[in-house]
């Protein structure tokens, strides 16, 4: 099926059809004119590149922060995806910084070139969105819990970016370096994270109606391009965002009934004075905890009564989080100003940046009031118990 130009370009023929598959260095100058001369002499019917709809529109309004609504991140629950494409973008901005490259270049030539020469553009990639949650439902508990905290101190933890960082980013771009580390650590989630977007690429590229089309994706993929090419693909079973299982719908409800029940437990058993105890050291000490991880932050201090306020309530209650209501209190108070998206950019390449610029704190602060708070639950049950 397949022929081999030359070591990044492989020829395939397909129902009639010409593919011309271009495995690229995310960060190699070389790959970028490639895919440009490539594109440009083959004069192609369509162009399919390794973006989903999110990554094409950073690429094309990569400086048109000022349009994010920080408040409706908030509400829909989208910050933690937000601070994730943010991290992503401060290690690019570093890569671009210290060895003068752009990352994700040959893609960005794909893409005008393409434009230029009037070929249709086909997104080929699966969302990220779509991808982190697939994988994320499929997490356990604890395993979650393992990768948030090392998210967390990876970020206060800076390294010095080498040579071999960049040898990889040859071969893979920094999504598929962050979910190839996880899929290293958590072995049963590679399906999800790597071979499901080799499927997916590979039936989006396939089944492209015009007669000649060039593709550009990172080498990485090729080979599982180049596997799943002419299988036959469900591709709605792997673009689907699967429901939480009832275990995980069950397990925040559960848990609040069972502190509910704890409450009433005391009362049973031990009398009224008792539960009212329970009830103070629960509301004092989850206060305490998100109020801390508030006053951490260098938050408002109506952020921070706020934090505190919310916290026993929203411990409670699974659909609630007292890191979105600490988000909204501080985006009322200390509202982002355009200063602040306009310096977005420059801002994310350093911590002294990501605890200064007001956007950027917001989403911090968000993550770690939701990581005392949840730390407070836990600290708080042994104590209730005292009183049963």
């Amino acid at each position: 099926m397949d022929a081999q130009d030359n070591k990044n370009i492989y020829r395939l023929t397909l129902n009639g059809r010409e593919i011309i598959l271009i495995g690229t260095a995310h960060v190699s100058k070389e790959s970028a004119a490639l895919v440009e001369k490539t594109i440009s002499d083959e004069k192609p019917d369509a162009v399919c590149v390794e973006l989903c709809q999110a990554r094409y529109d950073a690429f094309k309004q990569k400086d048109n922060w000022h349009s994010t609504d920080i408040v409706k991140v908030i509400r829909n629950k989208r910050s933690s995806l937000l601070l994730f494409q943010l991290l992503l973008a401060s290690f690019q901005k570093k890569i671009a910084q210290k060895f003068h490259v752009n990352p994700g270049e040959e893609m960005l030539r794909a893409v005008i070139t393409a434009e230029q020469a009037g070929a249709q553009l086909i997104l080929a990639d699966r969302e990220i969105r779509v991808t982190l949650l697939r994988t994320w439902r499929r997490m356990k508990f604890f395993d979650k819990v393992k990768l948030v905290s090392e998210l967390f101190v990876s970020f206060f933890y800076s390294e010095e970016i080498t040579e071999e960082d960049i040898e990889r980013l040859k071969q893979q771009d920094m999504l598929e370096i962050a979910m190839q580390a996880i899929g290293e650590k958590q072995p049963e989630m590679k399906t999800t994270l790597i071979d499901e977007r080799d499927q997916y690429l590979a039936h989006t590229i396939g089944h492209v109606k015009e007669n000649k089309i060039v593709a550009v994706v990172g080498a990485g993929h090729v080979s599982g391009i180049l596997k799943n090419m002419d299988k036959d693909i469900d591709i709605d079973a792997i673009n689907q965002i699967p429901p939480k299982g009832l275990l995980g719908r069950s397990v925040g409800w559960g848990f609040s009934l069972t502190i509910i029940g704890l409450f009433m437990a005391g009362f049973y058993y031990s009398g009224s004075q008792a539960s009212l105890n329970m009830v103070k050291w629960w509301v004092l000490i989850t206060a305490a905890f998100a109020g801390f991880g508030a006053l951490v932050m260098l938050s408002h201090p109506i952020t921070i009564a706020a934090s505190a306020i919310a916290a026993p309530i929203t411990s409670l209650h699974p659909l609630i989080a007292a890191g979105w209501i600490a988000g909204l209190a501080e985006a009322a108070v200390r509202k982002p100003q355009v200063k602040d998206f306009l310096n977005l950019q420059e801002d994310i390449t350093s911590i002294k940046g990501f605890f200064h610029n007001k956007i950027t704190r917001i989403l911090l602060l968000i993550a770690f009031v939701n990581l005392t708070t949840s730390i407070g639950t836990f600290v708080a049950i042994p104590v209730i118990l005292r009183y049963i």
